[in-house]
């Protein structure tokens, strides 16, 4: 699971650089799909994985607001710290459920290795859409391919 995190840690680190390399205005432009812009793109893949992690660890949900790429990548950082601390401390158990209301009034609940892997593949589909965009925008992606990186 820590390998899988990782990877996506690593590509969303390599975005945020690629994406230095672009005017704001081009960060922002509203586009087809997704959260609608490259910085909503990021933020809401950080804010994804904060709330989860945030609910598996009873801890509360910081609510941030972002405006800029600087401010993306400190979340992505404090963030990723979160999250790391609280893989390190995951022990798989058969009674990791987290338990949630829906606005409909219904509690749910989501084991906890169920709520990791949605993470992940949460963050994969909507790189998927940054790197649809880099390509509208005549520009080469970042390298995603799973087995070039070294773990």
């Amino acid at each position: 699971m820590l390998k899988l995190f990782t990877y996506n840690w690593e590509v969303r680190n390599d975005w945020i650089e690629w994406c230095e390399g672009i005017s704001y205005e081009e960060l922002v432009k509203e586009r087809t799909g997704g959260m609608k812009s490259l910085l909503q793109n990021l933020y809401h893949v950080i804010n994804c994985e904060h709330l989860w992690v945030s609910h598996m660890l009873g801890e509360p949900v910081e609510r941030i607001e972002v405006s800029t790429l600087e401010e993306v990548k400190a979340f992505s950082k404090r963030t990723k710290e979160r999250t790391l601390r609280f893989l390190e401390g995951y022990e798989k158990e058969a009674n990791d459920v987290l338990a949630l209301t829906g606005k409909d009034g219904q509690e749910r609940t989501f084991p906890f290795e169920q709520v990791l892997y949605h993470i992940i593949t949460h963050e994969v589909h909507h790189i998927g859409q940054v790197s649809v965009w880099a390509r509208e925008m005549d520009r080469k992606p970042v390298r995603t391919d799973l087995i070039a990186r070294e773990y």
